[in-house]
């Protein structure tokens, strides 16, 4: 197998691994904590997440391969990864919206300056997390949300 296709699938699948890491927490919480909170009206149906967040690991998958073909990947990344990846592991495994909201904000810091380090080294990596950027803002202003609507005291 030529190096750039094994660096290519390990980067799409250290990606989705992060995802897959977050959806032990998700899943069984779903179905009886998270059905159980207050939601915005603009709060998707549980089925959109899934395929979401499929296309945006392959598409952030996509981008570390193709600064990973260049240069070292930049720590910003790997920092970026592990904050997506205990997002679930805060909201849904510790049923926790304000450290998730904490941690959401933190990590949308962390993905706009991986995308300013990744412009540096391929352009078109930086431009493939835009989409990502724009879902975890809106999931953002969802965490805060559910965060407001289920405040008690």
């Amino acid at each position: 197998m030529p190096k750039n296709l094994l660096k290519l699938i390990f980067s799409i699948g250290i990606c989705l691994g992060a995802g897959v890491l977050g959806s032990f927490f998700t899943i069984s919480s779903i179905p009886t904590w998270y059905v159980t909170l207050n939601k915005p009206f603009f709060s998707p149906p549980n089925w959109v997440f899934g395929p979401v967040w499929t296309i945006l690991y392959i598409l952030m998958g996509y981008s570390l391969y193709l600064v990973w073909k260049k240069k070292k990947v930049p720590s910003i990344f790997w920092i970026q990864l592990i904050l997506n990846a205990s997002w679930s592991i805060i909201f849904f495994g510790m049923k926790s919206p304000s450290l998730a909201l904490i941690n959401i904000a933190v990590l949308w810091i962390a993905i706009v300056l991986t995308i300013k380090s990744f412009y540096k080294i391929n352009k078109l990596a930086a431009y493939l997390l835009y989409p990502y950027l724009a879902w975890v803002s809106f999931a953002s202003i969802l965490n805060y949300s559910i965060w407001i609507l289920n405040k008690r005291g």
